[in-house]
C-alpha cells in the first residue's frame, strides 16, 4: 500500500464502499491545505465533468494571504458543497415534502447527500444566500461561446446530476434553478472517484467512506487534527480540513 499512489487506494476504498450496507456508509471529503498549491485543476475538472456555464463553479480554490513582508504565507482554500448533515439551504427551500426541490438525502447511493431536483426547483434563489459556504449559484443559461462564430458542440451536451440526464435546452433543463457540487454522484454510481479529487495534481484530496476504518480518508482523518469550516454555524459538514492554521482566520467563524 505504501508505493501505491493514494488514487489507488482510494479506488479500493471506493469498490469495498459500493458493497457495503447503505446505512452503514458515510461519504466525506478531507482535504489537506498543505498541499494544494492553487493549481485550479479541480476547479476546471468539475467545469468540464458537469459542463458548467459561464461563471459556475461546484469546486471553486480561494486564495488567503496572511503576515506581512518578509514574512507571507498564501493558503490555498478549495470549498465544494459542504454536503451538511444540517444544511441551512434545505430549511431555506419553499418547495417542501418528499418531492422537494432540495433534500438530504437518506437511501441509497446518494446517502448523506444533499440533492437537486432541477424539475422541482422553481428559481427563487431562497436557498443561495442561506448557504453559510456560499456552494450555490442560480444557472443563468448561456454558453462559454456565446458571441464566437459558433457554440461547440460539447457546451449543447447534456449533464449527468442526482441520477438524470439534464440537457442543456429544451424541458426539465438546469437553466434557471440553483446548482451545486453532489460529490460527483454520477461517477460513484459507475464506480469512479469525483473528478476533483482524480484531476488534483498535489493528491491533496481524500474521499470515502469515512466510516470504514480501512479506508485512506477515515485514517488521514484519525492522524490528523481536522476543521471544518464556520464551526459556529452548527451545520455538521461532510467536508474537512487539515491546515496549519485556523480556517476562522482565514474564512471566518
Amino acid at each position: 500500500m505504501q508505493n501505491e499512489d493514494i488514487l489507488v487506494v482510494m479506488q479500493k476504498d471506493l469498490e469495498r464502499a459500493l458493497k457495503a450496507p447503505e446505512k452503514s456508509r458515510r461519504w466525506a471529503m478531507l482535504i489537506d491545505l498543505r498541499k494544494c498549491v492553487g493549481c485550479h485543476a479541480c476547479t476546471v475538472g468539475c467545469v468540464s465533468e458537469n459542463k458548467l456555464p459561464p461563471g459556475m463553479y461546484y469546486r471553486p480554490v480561494h486564495e488567503y494571504e496572511q503576515g506581512k513582508y518578509p514574512k507571507v504565507s498564501r493558503t490555498f482554500l478549495p470549498r465544494p458543497c459542504m454536503q451538511c448533515d444540517n444544511p441551512p439551504c434545505v430549511a431555506a427551500c419553499p418547495v417542501k415534502g418528499k418531492d422537494g426541490a432540495t433534500w438530504k438525502s437518506t437511501e441509497g447511493l446518494s446517502a448523506g447527500l444533499v440533492m437537486i431536483n432541477y424539475e422541482q426547483c422553481i428559481g427563487c434563489g431562497a436557498c443561495v444566500p442561506a448557504c453559510p459556504y456560499d456552494a450555490r449559484t442560480m444557472d443563468q443559461g448561456g454558453m462559454h461561446g456565446d458571441g464566437t462564430p459558433a457554440i461547440q458542440k460539447y457546451e449543447t451536451m447534456a449533464s449527468y446530476e442526482y441520477g438524470k440526464k439534464w440537457p442543456r435546452s429544451g424541458k426539465n433543463t438546469p437553466v434557471g434553478n440553483a446548482r451545486k457540487c453532489h460529490f460527483c454522484l454520477h461517477r460513484l454510481a459507475v464506480g469512479q472517484l469525483p473528478m476533483c479529487i482524480t484531476t488534483c495534481i498535489g493528491r491533496s484530496g481524500y474521499f470515502g467512506d469515512e466510516n470504514d476504518p480501512q479506508s485512506l480518508i477515515a485514517q488521514v482523518k484519525k492522524a490528523n487534527k481536522v476543521q471544518v469550516l464556520k464551526p459556529a454555524k452548527k451545520t455538521a459538514p461532510r467536508v474537512y480540513y487539515v491546515a496549519t492554521e485556523k480556517l476562522e482566520v482565514l474564512y471566518g467563524k
